[in-house]
């Protein structure tokens, strides 16, 4: 028995707090702000939510895109580190995040656009039983747009060009890529609460030539904004973290309440879990996994319009309070975007 089955183990005895409701936000690293705006709120057609920056290096941007009314699990969001080294695919690494949109129809039209813009792209095919569009952004990031049938979860966003019929709707699977997935998929079962529900063989990239065994996990309502997805690569180089390449992996809880639980159950399970953390837009917790990706558990409140309408999210630079003193210095410090 290895140690992560021992922690899943010890931990059956604490109450389990109420099912994680899906992912709240992924979380990505950007050598190019300026152009990463352009990319994901004019190709895409995200809206930018919130514009501040990293509260633990505020030198960095912090951006974040989502639907139009920032709802918790439509957030892809962007620290901004230049210097950042090119990410490297593997195992211990986010294979490709996933987004949303309402039907087969909206991933025809956006095989279009991409082609139109120049953007590498593959062809829509059928995945996990649903149809799938893979890219990568100009950092080669590596996205996932998939058919969620009409899912009622996320309002698009009216921009310039983008049928608002076709829009990005928010998130889907995020998919991680494991050696060997045992100990991470005792995690999730037996830790987090996730239930294995499947499993398909795909390439998780356009730049991926082969396909990969991946296994589907589901939590809350088991739908495709539920779902963490591990592409298993035996014998693959480890994966590293860099720009073009995802930081971490937020899960949803929905109140300080069952926020503090989940802590509770990540200690007595033998997990190094960082103290609640007020983030002032949401509440965070954050601990290593298995697989050697990096995953926060977010309360869904206080939102985006913590500090700001929501008719004018995203337009200035947002500080919380606790950072409002050093706007003049912070400013200084950013590069205009």
């Amino acid at each position: 028995m290895d140690m992560t089955t021992l922690q899943a183990a010890s931990v059956n005895d604490v109450e389990a707090p109420g099912a994680l409701t899906g992912l709240h936000h992924v979380t990505a690293i950007t050598a190019t702000a300026a152009e990463n705006v352009r990319f994901y709120t004019r190709t895409l057609g995200m809206r930018l939510t919130k514009k501040s920056v990293n509260q633990d290096d505020v030198t960095a941007y912090h951006l974040f895109y989502g639907d139009a009314v920032a709802s918790p699990g439509s957030e892809l969001t962007f620290f901004d580190w230049p210097h950042a080294v090119p990410r490297r695919r593997g195992p211990g690494s986010v294979a490709a995040t996933g987004l949303r949109v309402g039907s087969e129809r909206a991933l025809e039209w956006w095989a279009r656009r991409l082609t139109t813009a120049g953007v590498v792209h593959g062809d829509v095919v059928e995945e996990n039983g649903r149809a799938t569009l893979h890219l990568l952004d100009p950092e080669g990031q590596s996205l996932t747009i998939v058919d969620d049938r009409g899912l009622a979860h996320g309002v698009t966003w009216d921009a310039h060009g983008i049928d608002p019929e076709h829009g990005v709707k928010g998130l889907g699977p995020a998919i991680i890529e494991v050696a060997d997935p045992r100990s991470m998929t005792s995690f999730l079962t037996n830790v987090l609460g996730f239930r294995e529900v499947g499993g398909y063989a795909a390439r998780t990239s356009p730049d991926v030539a082969a396909e990969t065994q991946i296994v589907v996990f589901a939590t809350g309502d088991g739908d495709i904004d539920a779902q963490l997805h591990l592409a298993v690569s035996s014998g693959a180089a480890r994966g590293r973290y860099g720009r073009g390449g995802v930081h971490h992996v937020a899960l949803r809880t929905p109140t300080d309440t069952t926020h503090a639980a989940w802590r509770d159950r990540l200690d007595e399970a033998g997990f190094q879990v960082t103290p609640v953390i007020d983030r002032f837009y949401f509440r965070s917790i954050y601990f290593m996994t298995p697989s050697g990706v990096l995953f926060e558990i977010a309360t869904d409140g206080p939102g985006m319009t913590a500090d700001e309408p929501l008719e004018r999210l995203g337009e200035r630079l947002s500080l919380p309070p606790f950072l409002e003193g050093r706007r003049a210095e912070i400013e200084k410090g950013l590069a205009p975007l």
